[in-house]
């Protein structure tokens, strides 16, 4: 079992930056690949970023590409998204995701094990 507690979310102007944490617990961190996701109000859960076990492999959504950041630090079984020139439509709840087993798609959420409850990020204009 994994538990996955998100931070960092809030309200922020556009063009701004904010950082989001995810802290893991339970199985050893290194043993899973870890995701960003995010929804909008109205819309389906959709990827934004990814990063593989050992950090060296990132993957990003085209739309975040330039602006956002996922790393890990495995020593402190944490995740992050630094997100940098944020827009309006980057507004939504951002949920991190763990793939321990199975077959990985890294943009497809069905392929993750674990969630975290999830942190509002607010764009204003």
């Amino acid at each position: 079992q994994v538990q996955l507690v998100e931070s960092g979310g809030g309200f922020v102007q556009a063009g701004g930056s904010l950082r989001l944490s995810c802290a893991a617990s339970g199985r050893t961190f290194s043993t899973y690949d870890m995701g960003w996701f995010r929804q909008a109000p109205g819309k389906e859960r959709e990827f934004v970023a990814a990063v593989r076990r050992t950090g060296s492999i990132t993957y990003y959504t085209d739309s975040v590409k330039g602006r956002f950041t996922i790393s890990r630090d495995n020593a402190k079984n944490t995740v992050y998204l630094q997100m940098n020139s944020v827009k309006p439509e980057d507004t939504a709840v951002y949920y991190c995701a763990a793939h321990w087993a199975g077959n990985y798609d890294y943009t497809n959420s069905g392929t993750y094990n674990y969630w975290g409850q999830g942190t509002q990020v607010t764009v204003s204009s």
